[in-house]
């Protein structure tokens, strides 16, 4: 194969990559951490409304069942994603990507929806036992079984808002994803780190 050769069929693979999956381009290619947080929020966004497309199949699941299959979307090209992977404890989803430079990792708890207080135990397990400082944006992602996740993730952002906990510098703000916001956090580290909380409806419920 000659090199002119070579380099037409690279570039017709990116445009393929292109036209088929550019959330998957965006990922291997992004340069800054702002770019690969977007281009990770719209495959997040894709798997997390496969969940809900299919939440009747998943209504007697489990959170690490749940979770499992959260990992499974999530894996792609480019990305590893491990469940109980070892980050100073057992964290719930560690993903990694593996073509960036420098190296880009994000934790995540999972957590189905118990009030306010059981999320907000999530956000201290990941802040204060699993991260280090190294990683990019964590997650804490809420498995909504019970109607109103609008309004519950709006009154879970009013408490965090008031109550600023673990460290929480600002008001939260908006996140790309519905029912989801991000809040940033002193760390031990010294650095101020961000969580995405995260809302997946899973109720089954119809009607009132």
């Amino acid at each position: 194969m000659t090199e002119t050769s070579e380099k037409d069929t690279v570039m017709a693979l990116i445009e393929l990559v292109k036209r088929k999956a550019p959330e998957l381009l965006d990922l291997i290619t992004a340069e800054t951490d702002d770019q690969f947080e977007n281009a990770f929020a719209a495959l997040l966004e894709k798997v997390v409304s496969d969940l809900e497309i299919n939440k009747k199949l998943f209504s007697e699941l489990r959170e690490d069942a749940l979770t499992a299959i959260l990992a499974i979307g999530l894996r792609t090209f480019g990305l590893s994603v491990t469940q109980q992977a070892h980050s100073n404890g057992h964290v719930d989803i560690t993903i990694t990507a593996d073509h960036c430079i420098p190296a880009r990792k994000k934790l995540g708890e999972a957590k189905i929806w118990d009030g306010p207080k059981y999320h907000i135990e999530g956000l201290k397990q990941l802040l204060e036992r699993y991260t280090t400082g190294r990683e990019g944006r964590g997650m804490v992602i809420a498995y909504f079984r019970v109607k109103d996740i609008a309004g519950l993730m709006a009154k879970l952002r009013e408490r965090m808002n008031k109550e600023r906990p673990y460290g929480q510098t600002t008001d939260a703000v908006d996140y790309v994803l519905k029912w989801s916001f991000v809040s940033s956090h002193e760390h031990s580290c010294g650095e101020t780190l961000e969580v995405g909380h995260i809302g997946c409806n899973l109720c089954a419920e119809t009607g009132n």
